[in-house]
């Protein structure tokens, strides 16, 4: 999707959206320049051998902040990635972390490449061979400086970081915590490859708690057969339109794919469409809805919710005149330029932000890495002891003359839970808590008009408190 020629670029949106924050705050300049500079960044060309020759490519790890330690944010496998769009995106990662209350400072990598374009076996030696070089630098570190995965990457790429991490570092006893986002089976986390997709379903959840905000996108009563358009249907776009469809009783009536898009009034089948997707790599053919060949038309469409959730500056200052809806969640990194992001909220429109919005990645996140540091799966310790108290309550409640309960009571009542309950339950309570910090600062203020700014001076705040607590 073209954009604007006088369109900033998404370094400069961050920025622009940052200095509007720090404006209302009371920060001495030094304070506020130390939080907006990218700390560092290292660019890195390698060469690997393939296909009978050396082919060479550039990656970067750029960390943000690190008022906190570790640093914390994925590594990227796309063409598109470069110096600016990492620093960006580190940025966030600073912002977020703080937001949600997660012990990280904000970091981000990416390796320019096409991930389509090779062979398992060859994906494997490039990255084992990116990860030997940001490794031997202290840049992914169970202490210092640990990745996940983002677009392009998944469980599969982390757990070749990990193994050559633990390849190089024998004797770290935490070696498992240098990455997140790992396959269950190499010390990854349940509920670790939805958590994004699930954190923004929680996200929708906890602004429908609040009357007062969805006054402000003149939206009424649940999220039941509100009609959502969901650009990008990748991890985060999946699993955020199958919650909110399946569980929450949402329409999704649109869905845009690289390819084209697919629209159907009374919504789609979230998991026909991926099972289509996975089968033929599109949605083209897809007999749920109707196919456009040209999906940037049908993001215009009217609806009440659009979910971007693909890559940065899909709703910039060419299409921002023209959505027609009235509540933007930003599932993906900087959706949303900061020239379209004025347009929409003099508009009316209610843009819940991505560095809330998308947290839930990085919540799971820190899970899984205190479980590797712990080195013992949530819920393996008090689980039956759990069951066992509730089974004596049972048993005593049916033990008065006359009392029955049902069986479909009783078993949902004598489950005790495991990881992945408790992880939606610390996601889900996360997700509620940084809502509803977002919320008090938005209405106690009023020089503050949107979600967006009363989110960064939540986060900007207690980002600075920690460098105060450091002596600066």
């Amino acid at each position: 999707m073209s954009s604007p020629e006088n369109e900033p670029s998404f370094r400069e949106s961050t920025e622009i959206m940052f200095n509007r924050a720090v404006r209302l705050m009371d920060l001495s300049p030094g304070l506020v320049e130390k939080i907006r500079i990218c700390n560092a960044t290292y660019k890195v060309s390698f060469g690997v051998r393939l296909r009978g020759d050396i082919h060479t490519f550039t990656g970067y790890r750029s960390v943000h902040s690190e008022h906190m330690e570790p640093v914390k944010g994925g590594i990227r496998f796309a063409l598109s990635v470069n110096q600016d769009e990492v620093e960006a995106l580190a940025a966030l990662m600073t912002y977020k972390c703080a937001l949600v209350e997660t012990p990280f400072g904000g970091s981000k990598g990416g390796l320019c490449i096409d991930p389509r374009e090779w062979e398992e076996h060859e994906l494997e030696q490039i990255t084992r061979r990116f990860a030997y070089e940001l490794i031997k630098r202290d840049l992914i570190n169970p202490a210092q400086n640990v990745p996940a995965p983002d677009m392009g990457t998944g469980e599969r790429e982390m757990a070749w970081i990990a193994d050559q991490y633990k390849r190089m570092n024998t004797t770290d006893i935490n070696s498992s915590a240098c990455v997140t986002g790992k396959p269950l089976n190499a010390g990854g986390i349940a509920g670790r490859v939805e958590a994004t997709g699930r954190g923004v379903q929680y996200a929708m959840q906890e602004f429908f708690r609040h009357p007062e905000d969805m006054k402000m996108a003149n939206l009424t009563g649940k999220l039941k057969n509100k009609k959502i358009i969901v650009q990008g249907l990748g991890n985060v776009g999946y699993h955020a339109a199958k919650f909110l469809s399946e569980e929450d009783g949402a329409q999704i009536i649109a869905v845009l794919e690289f390819d084209g898009a697919v629209t159907n009034p009374d919504g789609i089948n979230i998991e026909d469409l991926k099972s289509h997707i996975l089968k033929t790599g599109g949605v083209k053919g897809f007999d749920g809805g109707i196919y456009h060949a040209d999906s940037e038309p049908i993001m215009e469409m009217e609806c009440d919710i659009l979910i971007p959730a693909a890559m940065e500056g899909a709703v910039n200052l060419k299409n921002a005149d023209r959505i027609k809806t009235k509540l933007i969640i930003e599932a993906a990194n900087g959706p949303v330029t900061s020239g379209a992001d004025e347009v929409l909220r003099n508009k009316g429109v209610v843009i819940i932000p991505d560095m809330y919005a998308n947290a839930g990645g990085v919540t799971v996140s820190y899970f899984e890495w205190v479980k590797n540091l712990s080195h013992i799966r949530f819920g393996r310790m008090q689980r039956r002891q759990e069951e066992t108290r509730h089974q004596l309550l049972i048993e005593e409640l049916e033990s008065i003359e006359g009392n029955h309960l049902s069986d479909s009571f009783k078993k949902k009542y004598l489950h005790g839970a495991g990881e992945l309950e408790l992880v939606r339950s610390g996601l889900e309570d996360t997700m509620r808590a940084s809502y509803q910090a977002i919320s008090t600062m938005l209405h106690s203020r009023d020089d503050v008009t949107d979600l967006r700014t009363a989110a960064f001076l939540v986060s900007i705040e207690r980002v600075a408190k920690s460098y105060r607590t450091k002596g600066l």
